[in-house]
């Protein structure tokens, strides 16, 4: 079986589930974000809604263990459409949905650049073992032609490095995290990017979800494989 490479701009729009109508700095929206305004509302949440800080850390960086993903630098536009799945319960969470609801297009909008131009660490975390990391790095780079599966890496970047606007990175996400959104992928709890994650998800078994997760969270911290990108 020949494993045929995704086009990046027909995943982009696969991944997105949407189009950018709503996405800050779109032509079909002239509003500029204001992170200034996004980052009290991480800091203090509104009337309606708890700050992000509180699950998030208000750099970003979360607490790493797992419960919650890094939103640190992640791409502004994919923050955004992914605070839009969540009002739309596209992206169905007992947490985030209520939250999104309750913040109005703008304020989502802020919210994501703040994140998105936020500075956290990525700590040294204990990972998985060796045999574990280097089965994950084997998906990440090259996919598995024996499962119809590509390479993560074509379409997240190099050692999920991520593609902006639309494709977040995985390196130094924590492998929890990852666990948790491939098996609620691979469940059918979460629909958005059905096109395109579910698909991928359906085809790792448990090992693989693992080992991807533990490669992720282990490259952004591991100067060897950081120097070889």
């Amino acid at each position: 079986m020949q494993i045929r490479a995704v086009n990046l701009a027909t995943f982009i729009a696969i991944a997105a589930g949407a189009t950018l109508a709503g996405v800050p700095g779109s032509a079909q929206d002239a509003r500029q974000p204001d992170p200034r305004h996004g980052a009290i509302i991480a800091a203090q949440g509104t009337a309606n809604v708890p700050a992000c800080a509180q699950c998030h850390a208000f750099n970003g960086a979360s607490d790493s263990s797992g419960a919650f993903p890094r939103l640190t630098g992640q791409p502004v536009a994919y923050l955004t459409a992914q605070m839009r799945d969540f009002a739309s319960s596209l992206r169905d969470s007992a947490i985030m949905s209520p939250i999104a609801k309750g913040l109005s297009p703008a304020d989502r909008a802020d919210v994501a650049a703040y994140f998105a131009a936020a500075e956290g660490p990525f700590p040294v975390l204990a990972g998985a073992d060796a045999a574990t990391i280097k089965r994950g790095e084997k998906i990440a780079r090259e996919g598995d032609e024996a499962k119809g599966l590509q390479a993560c890496n074509n379409c997240h970047g190099p050692d999920g490095a991520g593609f902006p606007p639309q494709i977040p990175y995985l390196a130094g996400q924590y492998g929890d995290y990852i666990k948790l959104a491939l098996n609620m992928w691979k469940s059918g709890f979460r629909k958005n990017s059905p096109h395109a994650m579910k698909q991928v998800a359906d085809r790792l078994d448990d090992q693989d979800i693992a080992a991807v997760a533990a490669f992720y969270q282990h490259i952004r911290n591991d100067p060897e494989t950081t120097s070889a990108r």
